[in-house]
């Protein structure tokens, strides 16, 4: 069965719903087997409210801009529906998954949470688990992991949820992966060649006794001036 997995990532008004800080921007990366399929989810959201400055400073999206983007509530049903079911990669994802339960929730009264409908991946729980000690980071995963994230220079929601993409596959062995394909790339065509090889018939030239003298007084030189001959420690 094809599994679903759908790397998320918001931009919010400011960090905590506790003090009424909204979602700004959604951005959704979605992977089958593990695979890009293209079929993203991106939108901008008017908060109806005030951005913080701070949080201007980290992602550059302004209250102006935002003034005409639809509200949570007109992009929830489509937003729903695309994540339903599906396994969701988030970098922290307690931040995340807070505030999409806070629009829901405001919005739908029975609202439970998002984990009831979605499996939900931290890669920064994972990243702490396999690099203890060290800066976990989205910007230290992507030097880690050598990933070009050098257009980078404010933070995205769709732009990072590419980013977190490739850090996952990195993390959970995407490389490997790749590797394991070569191989068996290689092993087939290396196949292929010795089928070849034995269907032309090659005749096979053995060495006459005389060469095979003239070889072994070479091999003697090479001996005697101190060098060392792989082919009679095989023999």
């Amino acid at each position: 069965m094809a599994k679903r997995q759908i790397i998320l990532d918001t931009e919010t008004t400011g960090i905590d719903v506790k003090d009424g800080h909204r979602i700004i921007e959604i951005g959704c990366v979605e992977m089958v087997n593990r695979r890009l399929t293209g079929n993203n989810f991106h939108v901008y959201v008017n908060p109806q409210r005030e951005i913080e400055d701070e949080a201007i400073g980290v992602h550059g999206i302004t209250n102006e801009f935002l003034h005409d983007k639809p509200l949570f509530k007109d992009i929830a049903d489509e937003f729903f529906d695309y994540i339903k079911g599906g396994e969701l990669v988030i970098h922290n994802a307690p931040f995340d998954i807070g505030h999409m339960d806070n629009e829901f929730s405001i919005l739908w009264r029975d609202w439970s949470q998002t984990a009831d409908f979605c499996h939900v991946v931290d890669t920064l729980v994972m990243a702490r688990d396999k690099h203890p000690g060290q800066k976990n980071t989205l910007d230290a995963l992507c030097r880690r992991y050598e990933i070009d994230n050098s257009h980078r220079s404010l933070h995205g929601a769709l732009l990072d949820s590419e980013i977190l993409a490739d850090v996952y596959l990195q993390m959970t062995g995407g490389q490997v992966a790749m590797d394991l394909a070569n191989q068996r790339l290689n092993a087939n065509a290396n196949a292929d060649a010795a089928a070849q090889l034995k269907e032309r018939n090659l005749r096979v030239v053995a060495a006459t006794a005389k060469e095979l003298e003239q070889h072994e007084a070479r091999i003697d030189i090479i001996e005697e001036k101190g060098g060392t001959s792989l082919w009679r420690s095989l023999q």
